[in-house]
């Protein structure tokens, strides 16, 4: 077994308050900018004691021995932003929990992964944002069907909650907003046929 890297920032934000997180995140080893970890590496990382949120790849190569944790609500799963989530569908109700890895708030697939969990798999369970994670994302993960969010830890969490009420009005469908907004406003036009540019 490798090293293990593990991530617990003390405070996430959940629904819409601040609450001590008891969750670790597993990653892999600490590697210089621009190298990726084997496939390999982070499948044999070793998983501490505790809840703890592993890469799916650690799910897929120690799923058996995991399996008894997972009943036990201990055992949660993260995507990386260029996994998709569609072949642990079978999986995702063994998991007390699912994240979303943002390795830079550049980075917009995990928003596309989220609304797949939501919409076509039907994940009903915390969904968390974890990684590059700043107040101006928040808004629009909460969108798309985040739950939860561990904001980068130089950033003010009591800051970034706020970014979950910077807009009052959505004018898009979306995961959080069935409707868009021109159907779930009415107006009161009197239609006036003999107007030539009425409606331009």
């Amino acid at each position: 077994m490798h090293d293990v890297n593990t991530q617990n920032a003390g405070q996430i934000i959940k629904g819409r308050s601040v609450v001590e997180d008891s969750w670790l995140v597993l990653r892999g080893p600490e590697l210089p900018e621009g190298v990726k970890a084997e496939a390999e590496d982070i499948a044999a990382l070793a998983v501490p004691a505790g809840k703890v949120i592993v890469p799916v790849a650690v799910w897929n190569a120690q799923r058996e021995a995991l399996l008894a944790r997972a009943a036990n609500g201990e055992i949660g799963v993260w995507f990386a932003s260029d996994e998709r989530p569609e072949p642990l569908k079978d999986d995702l109700t063994k998991f007390a929990v699912v994240a979303v890895d943002f390795p830079k708030f550049t980075d917009g697939r995990g928003y596309s992964i989220a609304y797949n969990l939501r919409t076509r798999l039907g994940w009903t369970g915390e969904l968390r944002a974890i990684g590059d994670v700043l107040r101006d994302q928040l808004f629009s993960m909460q969108r798309v069907g985040f739950d939860a969010y561990a904001v980068r830890a130089d950033r003010n969490i009591h800051d970034a909650l706020k970014g979950l009420s910077d807009f009052s009005e959505t004018y898009q469908a979306s995961v959080d907003q069935k409707v868009p907004l021109f159907r779930r406003h009415t107006r009161n036009v009197g239609v006036n046929t003999g107007d030539a540019g009425f409606g331009i």
